[in-house]
């Protein structure tokens, strides 16, 4: 069989919203997420998507164009780049293309395949960029990471709301925290998470959930929420702020820079004062405590 790629070199920031996209046209695990010439840390990916070529084609093709047409009204997105490509192990052969991952002073993501010897203080985690959502890309990902790495102490309980590939609850496990709680309303983030909790060896530390903040009843060291600043100010609305333990921390983020004011008026009315504010491009990472 032939296979048709389509690929997209593209900012990081909206590389796994692409992914996404690209998940509901493309062959079971046909998407791949691949480093630019420069490296991870660079900016720029490659997105692609494998599509068999046979009498379904032309209809997932045109309905992935237009798909990519709606989210490039959001954030611009260059023409695809297709081609035909001959019968391969495509699923093996990208691997090629993939490295090793450094985020702040010692976390380590680490594809599964590659070998890496670890440095003095490195925390490694294993996450394939193949499965293309929460790989550590999005600069929102980064920035909490940093922040978590800033904080923790050994032995904090940590709750992780919004888990998505647990990449948060894992780092905050292999630093040393006591027990992580990681929540999705995503029944398939579940799954993800569950499996890779597994893979770190973290499960006992790391208790993977569907559920949401009503489904909290106790209170943490540390709060780590990447999602939407709405999703964000709703749950301080809710009570966010008193599920954190007095002296303990909140990091928020998923916030676009215009949003950050009303987030910051939002700690401060559940309790909270702003000890840091991180940046990339157009995102915002606040760090609360309480």
């Amino acid at each position: 069989m032939k296979w048709l790629e389509i690929c997209v070199d593209i900012d990081n920031e909206i590389a796994e919203a692409v992914a996404e996209v690209f998940s509901r046209y493309a062959y079971k695990r046909g998407v791949v997420i691949e480093a630019g010439p420069a490296g991870w840390n660079a900016g720029s990916v490659s997105v692609k998507a494998y599509l068999p070529i046979d009498d379904s084609l032309p209809q997932k093709q045109r309905a992935l164009e237009e798909a990519l047409w709606h989210l490039s009204q959001i954030a611009p997105i260059p023409t695809p780049v297709i081609r035909s490509i001959a019968e391969l192990d495509w699923s093996e052969a990208w691997k090629q293309h993939m490295t090793v991952m450094r985020i702040g002073q010692h976390i380590i993501i680490r594809p599964s395949w590659l070998d890496y010897q670890p440095m003095a203080g490195d925390v490694v985690i294993e996450l394939d960029p193949g499965m293309a959502f929460g790989t550590g890309l999005h600069p929102t990902t980064q920035m909490c990471l940093e922040a978590l790495e800033r904080h923790i102490h050994r032995g904090d309980a940590v709750l992780d709301l919004g888990t998505g590939t647990g990449i948060l609850s894992i780092a905050a496990a292999k630093l040393g925290a006591s027990t992580v709680l990681a929540l999705d309303n995503d029944p398939i983030a579940v799954e993800v998470a569950r499996s890779n909790v597994l893979a770190n060896d973290s499960q006992t530390t790391v208790t993977v959930g569907e559920g949401s903040l009503t489904d909290v009843t106790q209170s943490y060291n540390i709060i780590l929420v990447n999602i939407l600043a709405q999703v964000i100010l709703d749950m301080l609305d809710q009570g966010l702020g008193q599920r954190l333990a007095s002296g303990g921390i909140i990091a928020t983020t998923g916030i676009l820079d215009s949003q950050a004011d009303d987030i910051i008026h939002a700690l401060q009315r559940a309790g909270l004062e702003l000890v840091n504010r991180d940046q990339i491009n157009d995102w915002i990472c606040l760090v609360a405590r309480r």
